[in-house]
């Protein structure tokens, strides 16, 4: 009885994390969020974290319009900076590629600020509580928006739903 190879499979092999593999491609400095996706626990709220540090250090030297152009143009390059990773990772959306919450929580930081920090706490732990439990419809995107899209966008709405509470806030009680 002669059976036939096995087929090789067209899906790419799952590879490990590390420095090394970071620096092997500028996509993956990128989408790692410049190493603060190798943290071994909760990378999406480190690179959260990078997102507001990053926020902070760099809003003294932009306007808003000039944040909104590096938003967009963060957002444009994580569509395929995330792709490209998740593809050599061989995982749909790796939870160490992180650019979605730095490039989100700018979006954030933009229309709250001026805040206090502890406003600025708050939209932290909001955006993290809507990006980790992704309440409809951010569940939604998750799961049938793929790609590197997929992968950027199931975040800007829960940057968006952070921003909720803030703008109800401001109609409501000025």
């Amino acid at each position: 009885m002669h059976t036939a190879p096995p087929r090789p499979s067209t899906e790419p092999i799952p590879r490990r994390l590390s420095l090394r593999f970071m620096l092997s491609h500028p996509a993956h400095i990128i989408s790692l969020g410049f190493g603060s996706g190798l943290f071994p626990i909760a990378p999406g709220t480190v690179g959260t974290l990078v997102g507001w540090i990053s926020f902070l250090l760099l809003n003294p030297y932009l306007s808003p319009a000039a944040w909104m152009a590096v938003i967009a143009l963060g957002f444009i390059l994580g569509i395929f900076t995330t792709a490209y990773t998740a593809k050599k990772l061989g995982v749909k959306d790796p939870s160490a590629a992180n650019w979605d919450e730095i490039v989100a929580f700018w979006i954030v930081m933009l229309f709250i600020m001026p805040a206090p920090f502890l406003i600025q706490c708050l939209a932290f732990f909001l955006f993290r509580f809507f990006d980790a439990v992704k309440p409809p419809p951010i569940n939604y995107f998750d799961k049938h928006v793929t790609g590197g899209f997929g992968i950027m966008f199931d975040d800007i709405v829960a940057a968006f739903f952070t921003l909720l509470p803030f703008a109800l806030f401001r109609f409501f009680l000025g």
